[in-house]
């Protein structure tokens, strides 16, 4: 699987990458979309499902070749790349254009959601009782998630730990974003703003030649909880991708007809039309996080002015959205026939 990929394929599996690790940081958005419209859903499961007691035994034993053979190293590690690029450029970027235009961003987004259920569910030709029921509830999961009202924040360890296991759930549940299941957790901020700030903070001082943090006890709290969440997504990642690759193998019409609903359902999440609503205090001002940005409690959706001209250009970015989409399915297809 590893020898066979062309120079093309490994730029294009950073570029997937990239695409994979901005859709995990928006909130409403899941990087699982991008890989299975990408086609590369089920290597990628299976590859996580690699990492397990024989690959550390292979890895502990010295056998590097055969542990980097063994979890198809070259695709995970291509993959990888590609979203560590991304953390730090394209999610950045992203980051302007949601503050400035964020109206034809989250039509962007619902477009390619919109075409993904197209994509996905074109080629699905078996409809039945059970895949039928199993939509239904995918849906109205996904919708039941998108209307739930955030929690308070919490900095337990033992809770962080089972939010990094819950979180990593973007990767690899299409259509269930991790970023927006932490806004409802209410540790969004804590987790990928202050504790991530921390680290940054903690990386320049050392490079400086700077240990005056290891008395910093805030700093030191975060980059615990920054330790603790990392390692509650490296269990969650490496037991959901073997719980998946599972259902994938058995049961693998219903786990389509699921993730169907879960990406319909979550539609709402990322309906383009909405108010942002911030956290404030008990006197009504603002709440900052440690970038001095306010902090997102949940969204206000609404109906679409038609007589704005805003409107019409939103309209054309669902159309974009969707053009995306079925040119990467157009892409896939051509790939595939060569």
């Amino acid at each position: 699987m590893q020898s066979t990929r062309t120079l093309k394929d490994k730029i294009f599996l950073i570029i997937k990458g990239l695409a994979m690790g901005a859709a995990n940081k928006v909130p409403g958005v899941s990087g699982g979309v991008v890989a299975f419209v990408a086609g590369f859903y089920e290597e990628f499961i299976y590859s996580l499902q690699r990492i397990n007691g024989k690959a550390f035994k292979l890895l502990f034993n010295g056998r590097f070749r055969s542990f980097y053979q063994y979890i198809n190293g070259k695709f995970l590690g291509l993959l990888i790349l590609g979203m560590l690029i991304s953390y730090f450029s394209v999610s950045k970027i992203l980051d302007y254009f949601i503050q400035y235009y964020e109206l034809y961003v989250w039509s962007a987004f619902f477009g390619m959601i919109l075409g993904s259920i197209y994509y996905i569910a074109k080629d699905f030709k078996h409809w039945n009782r059970s895949t039928i029921l199993s939509l239904i509830i995918g849906t109205v999961v996904g919708i039941a998630i998108s209307l739930m009202n955030p929690a308070k924040e919490n900095d337990h360890l033992a809770f962080v730990f089972i939010c990094g296991i819950i979180s990593v759930s973007g990767m690899t549940l299409p259509g269930l974003s991790g970023s927006f299941i932490l806004i409802l957790l209410g540790n969004y901020v804590l987790l990928l703003v202050d504790s991530v700030n921390a680290l940054y903070d903690t990386i320049a001082d050392m490079l400086q030649g700077n240990f005056s943090f290891t008395s910093n006890t805030e700093r030191i709290r975060d980059l615990k909880i920054l330790a603790v969440f990392t390692a509650g997504s490296t269990v969650g990642l490496v037991t959901l991708s073997h719980l998946l690759n599972y259902v994938l193998k058995h049961y693998k019409n219903i786990t389509t007809a699921i993730i169907i609903g879960f990406i319909s359902g979550s539609l709402g999440v990322v309906w383009p039309w909405k108010e942002t609503i911030y956290k404030t205090d008990e006197a009504g001002i603002f709440l900052l996080d440690s970038n001095n940005k306010q902090i997102i409690q949940n969204y206000k959706r609404m109906i679409p002015d038609f007589s704005s001209g805003d409107t019409w250009i939103g309209v054309f970015f669902i159309l974009i959205g969707i053009s995306i989409v079925l040119a990467l399915d157009w892409y896939g297809k051509r790939t595939r026939n060569i």
